[in-house]
């Protein structure tokens, strides 16, 4: 299981890098933060990671098998690709900050129970414990 702290992580080494701005822009989305979800962030956090998802979705794809983000990708300038990493390593930082515990990680809602086949033995091994 991968942590909202581990994606960010993956997407800030994906941005450092060596290659195009626009191409680790769009391996860091692509491989991590397209994973995130929402309410894993702390709160603090929420306007930011919209405002940073909203900036990648705001073009209409123009070109056959194009989709919203790589249009947007497209044609973004350099300087918007920069600033837009650079709000990825903002909010990483931040989310490394957070005591352990109040970065959420998703937990299934219905954790599956352990029952033993068996309860005679448990019982048995209780007995022998006093």
């Amino acid at each position: 299981m991968s942590t909202t702290l581990d994606k960010f992580q993956g997407a800030t080494l994906s941005l450092v890098r060596s290659g195009s701005i626009k191409d680790r822009l769009t391996e860091a989305y692509r491989n991590y933060l397209a994973l995130v979800d929402e309410s894993e962030l702390p709160k603090e956090l929420l306007e930011e990671f919209r405002a940073f998802s909203h900036a990648l979705s705001r073009e209409p794809p123009l070109l056959r098998g194009e989709d919203t983000f790589r249009a947007t990708v497209r044609k973004m300038s350099n300087d918007e690709a920069d600033e837009v990493a650079s709000s990825v390593v903002r909010m990483f930082g931040a989310i490394s900050r957070e005591p352990a515990n109040t970065v959420r990680s998703r937990v299934p809602k219905s954790a599956p129970q352990v029952i033993s086949l068996y309860p005679g033995d448990a019982w048995s091994a209780a007995e022998r414990a006093r």
